[in-house]
């Protein structure tokens, strides 16, 4: 027998391959895929949000006087089809109270853009449904995100929902608009799928082991005031669709007073007192005003704060938040000193919609901080 080398036993040859620990195993899905579908979903919800803000501008929201989920994707083909869609919006108080006499090629004009919102939302219901059982069949889902992504397609159904919830009480009684309250539902839904889906971006742009490694260097404090800022975005926007949903924001054209004082005058002149809340223009406006002084000033705090991670892109998260937030405030003081025109408060609705994003990328960053090189 040929005799053996010493280091035979450990030499390379004959060393096994290494074997990945429990979180290689887990690395299952294409996560690649599915932030592309995240991100066409992304996109098409910004749309939907100008839309439905054009929508309300242009006082269209009760053109269509039925919801049909599936028939109503024809628009009217005929004449005698627009007629009777015309006869059908001339019995609602909208029209009896505040557009009598409109001509058909007026009512054409707000029933395009009420239908052309309704299209939308159809087509962001068959892109998340034809993607999620795309990947589903595929199986390029990682583990632990089907139900998550499944819930995305049940609050875009109870949007809809909601969305008729919404038109449905603006059709009777001596209604000329959707009642504010059911807007603001509707509204803040749409941004909380909005934010879930952001979230969701960041999470699959990278890997799960990675995500679970910055895990362990979270900065709980700056997650709270993650969380705040979130929170306080979403409320703010709440309160902007009371604004909208009463025209509230072209009642009182001055700043920083109110008609020349701090409060508008008759601010609870209305009973009971909480009608104001949601009925009394100046209530509602004063409202929205302080809100965003007080909104303001918590983005300033966090900020400080976030000063003091050390970690590069989580202070520059926060600081976005801060840029952003002095910007809206900006375009928010000039629409209403120009009485809301539908070209700065669709602005200004955009601006919420970049500052809510921010504020949960904000968030991501202090649970997941980016990694950097030790000279960062």
């Amino acid at each position: 027998m040929a005799k053996r080398a010493i280091f035979e036993d450990v030499s390379e040859a004959r060393r096994p391959a290494a074997q990945g620990g429990v979180i290689d195993a887990a690395r299952r899905g294409n996560r690649a895929a599915v932030r592309i579908w995240l991100w066409v979903l992304f996109a098409l919800v910004v749309v939907m949000i100008a839309v439905g803000g054009l929508t309300r501008l242009t006082d269209s929201g009760l053109s269509i006087t039925e919801w049909a989920p599936l028939s109503g994707a024809i628009p009217p083909l005929s004449e005698a089809d627009w007629q009777a869609e015309f006869d059908a919006y001339r019995a609602i108080p909208e029209y009896q109270l505040q557009n009598r006499g409109m001509s058909m090629s007026e009512f054409q004009f707000i029933y395009w853009w009420e239908w052309g919102h309704r299209q939308l939302g159809r087509v962001i219901g068959l892109v998340w449904a034809l993607g999620f059982l795309g990947l589903l069949v595929t199986k390029s889902i990682p583990p632990g995100w089907t139900g998550r992504l499944l819930a995305l397609g049940a609050l875009g159904g109870l949007q809809g929902a909601i969305g008729w919830w919404m038109v449905a009480s603006g059709l009777t009684g001596t209604m000329l608009d959707v009642a504010s309250y059911r807007l603001a539902t509707h509204l803040g839904l749409a941004f909380v799928i909005l934010s879930l889906i952001a979230w969701y971006v960041l999470s699959m742009s990278r890997p799960e082991g990675a995500l679970l490694q910055a895990r362990r260097d979270r900065d709980a404090t700056l997650m709270s005031w993650g969380t705040v800022l979130v929170a306080g975005v979403f409320l703010q926007v709440l309160i902007g669709a009371l604004v909208a949903g009463i025209d509230a924001g072209r009642g009182y054209t001055d700043w920083p007073l109110m008609a020349g004082g701090f409060t508008p005058p008759g601010m609870w002149e209305l009973s009971p007192w909480w009608r104001n809340l949601f009925e009394n223009d100046g209530t509602v406006q004063f409202i929205h005003r302080v809100s965003g002084y007080v909104l303001f000033a918590v983005i300033i705090v966090a900020w400080w704060r976030a000063r003091r991670s050390a970690y590069v892109a989580t202070r520059g998260a926060f600081l976005a938040v801060l840029a952003v937030a002095v910007l809206q405030m900006v375009i928010g003081i000039v629409t209403v000193m120009y009485s809301a025109p539908w070209q700065l408060a669709i602005l200004h609705q955009f601006g919420a919609v970049v500052l809510i994003c921010l504020a949960v990328r904000a968030r991501h960053r202090a649970k997941y901080p980016l990694p950097q090189s030790v000279r960062a």
